[in-house]
């Protein structure tokens, strides 16, 4: 799932400047709404449609609006799939090929006036199926295509034969309103995993034929919430009324009282969902703005703590352990998060990617190595992250089946001489070398990224004027970009949209490409087969060496420089009830509590 690489570096004297009350008093003791939760991101949705839901600002507003088939349970770890709409997990065919879906009876639309009378009807397998259809509909020139692209049958052809909502879908059918049969074409293991993302979404027709385009602002769904206001800084969303009797059971959710008691989530046991009625949301993209809003007291009760305070606020990283001060106040935690960060290159551009010119394609590998070898990934975890991401080779992220924690980590070592050699095998010269055109959001950080890059290429040699930032006001205007591929290098992180090594490797399967989640353009023939070949195994050694293989390509190639996982340090108010989790999860949000000042004098005592 992407998401924008976000984060802040500057000062101490400027920090000290944005700290609300300076140093004598780093948080306030202003009165709570208490009926109110007040969360933040950092960054902003541009569309709630489920067909644009890539970012991960998009997913957890529509997984918190929509119903999908499945989720994942809140506090199991390893992340484990369980039912949502569906009733159970589905019926496989022997083959692997047939998939049988049952869903609830009886759940409901919020009401709206897309509605006749504006009550909301009864949710039924069509909906989804007709999701599916608008997912291959080319006019919503749709961005999760890729999840089922060549997989279930008859898919592809409905989209190629004119995407005719009149017409059936071969391999996904309706037996009545609460039965849906999916007939793949091949087996693929990850496919209860889809249905558990936003793009997965149940959709009624009515909503889309009544707002037309404005439908991504107005989503009607079956979710816990419905949206009530929107704006490019905060979204609100209250109880959907007609939400359906759900209640939480801490042991099938998969507590660990050893692990998990201190998070205070056994106040949640037997509370119906979604246990809070309104949910604030603020878009906050600059980290001392989130931090000055959370330390206020009565405004957002959850964020990141930015990197330039760490060691202001909290005694150790590792484990994170907070000042007394802010431990009175607060909770903490280091999540580690299931992600690649990454700075693509896009291949389309014959620069510094694929040229017809045989040998200027060469000498454009020779180039993307070279500055690769320039990139000194120790320095960016010290400045940005604290020293305590985990960068590692490839795109395979720690945490997955196919992570190779022994993997040459050549490919992630600074080597200053290594890349001028490169460079002079390729030709290049100064006076040659191509103009690069480092491309992000327009704020603080990204700004201090380039700098950082441009700084390192400057030291093989690469003339600094020939290294520029090309800047985009908003997230949604950079997403954009990159989807029209107007992008030469391309910042950005992927969070796991299931807990599966393929979710990754598909960031650079052919097929994928722009306005895909192959951002990269990488086109290599016999990765698309091999990973094709690995898309029907089921797990086990002979998918994981594949995979492996799939991962030596991409370093070889090198469409992308990676790789990093963070390890960010959250921090919320002791009241707040949470276990944050950003990937696979997606709304998370049903779940959040405050708790009473009762239950706080029980837990807490005088402290």
């Amino acid at each position: 799932m992407k998401q924008s690489l976000r984060n802040t570096s500057v000062t101490c004297a400027v920090v000290m400047a944005m700290f609300v009350g300076g140093c004598k008093k780093p948080f306030s003791d202003r009165p709570q709404d208490t009926s109110v939760i007040k969360f933040s991101t950092k960054g902003a949705p541009i569309t709630m449609d489920p067909v644009q839901s890539s970012t991960l600002y998009a997913n957890l507003m529509t997984t918190s609006i929509y119903d999908q088939l499945y989720d994942y349970k809140y506090l199991a770890r390893p992340y484990e799939i369980k039912p949502r709409l569906a009733k159970s997990l589905p019926e496989v065919s022997e083959d692997g090929l047939v998939y049988t879906f049952e869903i609830l009876e009886g759940v409901y639309y919020s009401d709206d006036e897309c509605f006749p009378d504006g009550k909301g009807r009864e949710v039924v397998v069509g909906d989804l199926i007709y999701g599916m259809k608008r997912m291959f509909d080319p006019k919503n020139l749709a961005q999760g295509e890729w999840i089922w692209q060549g997989k279930i049958k008859g898919l592809d052809e409905w989209k190629a034969n004119g995407a005719d909502y009149d017409q059936p879908i071969e391999g996904v059918t309706a037996e009545g309103k609460y039965k849906l049969i999916v007939t793949l074409n091949a087996p693929f293991p990850q496919l209860v995993y889809t249905f558990a993302m936003g793009y997965s979404s149940f959709v009624p027709h009515e909503a889309v034929e009544y707002y037309g385009k404005a439908f991504g602002i107005n989503p009607v769904g079956s979710g816990p919430y419905q949206l009530k206001s929107f704006s490019t800084k905060k979204a609100v969303l209250t109880k959907n009324p007609n939400y359906r009797e759900e209640y939480y059971d801490l042991e099938e959710d998969g507590y660990n009282p050893e692990t998990q008691a201190w998070l205070n989530v056994a106040l949640i046991d037997g509370k119906k969902l979604p246990v809070t009625d309104t949910i604030e949301i603020s878009f906050m993209e600059q980290g001392m703005s989130r931090w000055n809003s959370l330390t206020k007291g009565n405004e957002i009760q959850f964020g990141a703590i930015p990197p330039e305070l760490t060691y202001m606020v909290a005694e150790s990283v590792a484990p994170l352990k907070l000042k007394p001060d802010y431990a009175e106040k607060y909770l903490s935690v280091f999540a580690p998060q299931v992600e690649l960060v990454y700075l693509n290159i896009n291949m389309s551009n014959p620069e510094i990617g694929y040229n017809s010119d045989p040998q200027r394609n060469h000498r454009n590998l020779l180039l993307r190595r070279a500055i690769r070898k320039a990139f000194n990934w120790d320095q960016r975890n010290r400045r940005f992250y604290n020293g305590v991401a985990e960068v590692f080779p490839g795109v395979i992220p720690p945490g997955l089946d196919a992570y190779d924690p022994n993997k040459d980590r050549d490919s992630i070592t600074l080597d200053l001489e290594g890349s001028k050699a490169l460079l002079k095998e390729g030709g290049w010269t100064a006076e040659n070398l191509p103009v690069l055109e480092y491309c992000s959001v327009a704020n603080v950080i990204y700004k201090q990224f380039f700098e950082q890059v441009r700084g390192w290429l400057e030291g093989i040699g690469y003339p600094r004027d020939k290294i520029k930032q090309v800047t985009y006001a908003t997230f949604g205007d950079y997403s954009r970009a990159v989807k029209n591929r107007e992008c030469m290098l391309i910042g950005m992180a992927w969070g796991a949209d299931y807990p599966d090594s393929e979710n990754f490797l598909q960031l650079f399967y052919g097929p994928n490409q722009s306005p895909g989640s192959n951002s990269s353009n990488f086109e290599n023939p016999e990765f698309d087969r091999m990973f094709s070949e690995a898309s029907i195994m089921q797990p086990g050694p002979e998918r994981t060496e594949i995979y492996s293989k799939l991962n030596h390509i991409i370093v070889d190639e090198v469409p992308t420089i990676s790789g990093i996982a963070r390890k960010e340090p959250y921090i919320w108010h002791k009241n707040l009830v949470l276990l944050y989790s950003k990937n696979p999860h997606g709304s998370i949000l049903k779940y959040l509590y405050l708790m009473t000042e009762e239950e706080m004098a029980e837990i807490y005592g005088g402290e």
